[in-house]
């Protein structure tokens, strides 16, 4: 019971505690708990040796060494993080194999960052021989879980690999969930794929006129794209923060969860024309968080 209890703690610091604000007496619990194997404890350690919290100096190295004792017992958040220090030679000698490797391991584990990663990897041969197959096999798991760039590199893919009607179909309702969440690249390139004649799925991603009337009439999916273009200038829509503000909350009021997010994150960050309203941005949180 005291170890589930010290667990569940130990969880809550590292969702919780902003960097450069863990206190001397939680470092040297969390310390403790690392020495005597606690994989969730050896990870806060390493992240605190990595950004130099909790009164520890930052240490590379060290890091290094407490993401490995995590990663060894199968934590997939240390072997990603280990993976990409392998990658930049950072606490360790820079070794792409290794990378992949550890990569690898978080991949099947489910971490959505390491199957993106391992993905593009397999793009461009970097610490694996290039394999397409491979590539789009880990691209398509993250894409699935939602990743805009695995999204869009699948639609990359697609796109590129013939001008099949099935490919090209496939590529633009890659593309078009990518856009949905706001990535630029996929905005761009489906764009460009619209003005050459090729119209993504409807639901997705559709011309002006038709998601007018569609948002207009109360469709919130297509509120929350007319969004999106207002925002982006994407289709050939001028950029305007307040009509993208107005249709963001039509969304959202409709039950968009997405909608709901990207409100959130605007009264955040403070963007979009906006300042930052931490009240609004919990409120559009916790609306988001309930559906």
């Amino acid at each position: 019971m005291h170890k589930l209890l010290c667990t569940t703690f130990l969880a809550t610091l590292c969702i919780a505690l902003p960097a450069s604000a863990m206190t001397p007496e939680e470092a040297k619990m969390i310390t403790t708990a690392a020495q005597r194997g606690n994989d969730g404890s050896q990870v806060l350690l390493a992240v605190m040796y990595l950004n130099g919290d909790g009164g520890y100096a930052k240490d590379d190295k060290r890091a290094a060494y407490w993401f490995e004792q995590a990663a060894q017992q199968g934590n997939g958040y240390a072997q990603k993080m280990l993976g990409d220090l392998y990658a930049q030679g950072r606490g360790v000698p820079q070794n792409l194999k290794l990378a992949a490797d550890w990569r690898e391991k978080a991949a099947k584990r489910g971490n959505i960052q390491a199957q993106l990663l391992l993905g593009k990897m397999y793009l461009k041969g970097e610490g694996v021989e290039k394999n397409e197959i491979k590539a789009e096999e880990w691209l398509n798991r993250a894409a699935i879980a939602g990743d805009s760039e695995a999204q869009f590199l699948m639609g990359k893919l697609y796109h590129s690999r013939s001008n099949s009607a099935h490919d090209q179909e496939v590529a633009g309702n890659w593309l078009a969930k990518s856009a949905a969440q706001g990535y630029e690249d996929a905005i761009r390139l489906l764009h460009f794929m619209e003005n050459i004649g090729y119209e993504a799925e409807e639901n997705f991603f559709q011309r002006k006129p038709h998601i007018r009337k569609l948002a207009e009439d109360g469709d919130a999916e297509a509120q929350y794209q007319l969004a999106i273009r207002y925002e982006s200038g994407a289709g050939g829509v001028k950029p305007d923060h307040e009509k993208s503000l107005y249709w963001f909350k039509q969304a959202a009021n409709n039950g968009h969860v997405m909608a709901m997010k990207s409100l959130a994150h605007i009264y955040r960050q403070g963007l979009d024309g906006v300042s930052a309203d931490p009240k609004q941005a919990d409120y559009w949180e916790t609306k988001a968080a309930g559906k």
